[in-house]
């Protein structure tokens, strides 16, 4: 017998396009195998996800960079047609901020942590991260918030090269823009050229302090709150491997106890108010051995399904129980574990995992969408490749068009 309330569906909302959100169909599979209905609300027409034999039903998203008038329409559309009240899951920054906004008007057909207004948006925006953590008593990098070109380029040296750069508000960041939520900046001429594509990026940059990354410096905590404010699943993690590397997602993670990262995060939730599910990005400090919280994203983390417990406990499930007045199992950490995102880190994939192991893709109880990946990534890959290795073809400039010589012109010539 389930430990979920299965006449309860679960809708999973996420306006980001990417095809690669693993993050997905691990919230497909938790939800799905515990017998739960599970709705997604994606673009998920060229992703694995779809091929999942744990997704109900396909719901058409709002466009990127809707407004929340639109999103709560689709939203209304797909609580029409799912008939009943069902637990809501935002799945990126963009839509939990949304639903944040929206909590009262989706109240009636969806279930929701009980929030602060304002918070998620407050904690994911990163100019806000800041004054966040001051408020909470936690180390932040010095972040500068430029307001010119010259300025950029002055604040990059002030900080001293390299020097990280952020996007205030990266959900809002145009697709096809080519522009990065995080970057390292070398020179002040690249703070500078970053700065004049503000009005593009849509939201303020910022540059902040770099703290290099190095062995055992690099942790994750995911967690869910419960209505009384009490953390409850997930753990600390240490990232083993990013993609890219150096400041990218993690491609291997490593469940690992960690008491002060878990006390950082009971402190943030406390001094916030927070509810719901969070994933916050630690780096500690080479220096001091501090820990410094980079990142607040008041959703759960693509790599969430490496907190599952003895009990089969994760943030996701966390969330349903929760907001259907279900208990949640006490079960016991399973340190050691690892997460693995096979297109990302193929070598780690196929190594031994003593600790024990889960797959971003492959399941075998779900194994299409692993085959479907590397049918996709493979067309990824090769679409890179040639880009980067067939040159432009130079356009050559119009020939001038050779004037028309008149009779009289022909026979003085």
């Amino acid at each position: 017998m389930s430990q979920l309330d299965t006449r309860v569906p679960a809708v999973l909302l996420r306006i980001d396009r990417n095809p690669f959100h693993h993050g997905t169909l691990g919230a497909v599979r938790s939800l799905g195998r515990a017998g739960v209905e599970v709705h997604v609300v994606a673009d998920a027409d060229n992703s694995p996800v779809r091929r999942s034999r744990y997704v109900r039903r396909l719901h058409p998203p709002p466009r990127p960079g809707a407004s929340d008038a639109e999103i709560l329409a689709a939203l209304r559309e797909v609580a029409a047609r799912v008939g009943r009240p069902a637990v809501l899951v935002p799945m990126d920054d963009a839509t939990a901020i949304a639903a944040g906004r929206l909590r009262a008007e989706l109240t009636p057909s969806y279930l929701l942590p009980d929030v602060p207004a304002g918070l998620p948006e407050r904690v994911a925006d990163k100019a806000e991260l800041a004054a966040v953590c001051a408020s909470a008593g936690l180390p932040h990098p010095t972040t500068l918030i430029p307001d010119s070109p010259q300025r950029a380029a002055d604040d990059a040296l002030r900080l001293g090269l390299p020097v990280v750069a952020k996007w205030s508000r990266p959900w809002l960041l145009p697709p096809g823009s080519g522009l990065r939520s995080t970057q390292l900046v070398h020179s002040p001429r690249q703070a500078r050229e970053l700065y004049l594509r503000t009005a593009e990026a849509g939201s303020p940059l910022l540059l902040q302090a770099y703290l290099a990354p190095g062995a055992d410096r690099d942790w994750f905590f995911h967690g869910y709150a419960d209505r009384s404010g009490t953390v409850r699943a997930g753990g600390p993690g240490r990232k083993q491997l990013a993609w890219p590397r150096g400041a990218g997602l993690t491609a291997v993670g490593r469940w690992t106890p960690n008491p002060e990262v878990c006390a950082l995060a009971g402190r943030l939730v406390g001094a916030l108010g927070y509810r719901g599910v969070l994933d916050l990005d630690f780096r500690r400090s080479g220096s001091t051995g501090r820990y410094h919280l980079l990142d607040f994203n008041p959703r759960p983390g693509a790599q969430f399904r490496l907190f599952a417990d003895s009990a089969g406990l994760d943030v996701v499930r966390a969330l349903h129980l929760d907001l259907t007045g279900r208990p949640l199992p006490e079960g016991e950490p399973v340190a050691g574990r690892s997460f693995v995102v096979e297109n990302y880190a193929p070598f780690a994939a196929l190594r031994t995992a003593p600790g024990g192991r889960e797959l971003a893709w492959y399941a075998g109880d779900d194994r299409v969408p692993g085959w479907v990946m590397w049918a996709l990534w493979a067309r990824h890959v090769s679409g890179r490749l040639r880009q980067r290795l067939v040159p432009a073809v130079p356009v050559p400039a119009p020939r001038a068009a050779t004037p028309k010589l008149s009779d009289n012109e022909k026979a003085s010539s």
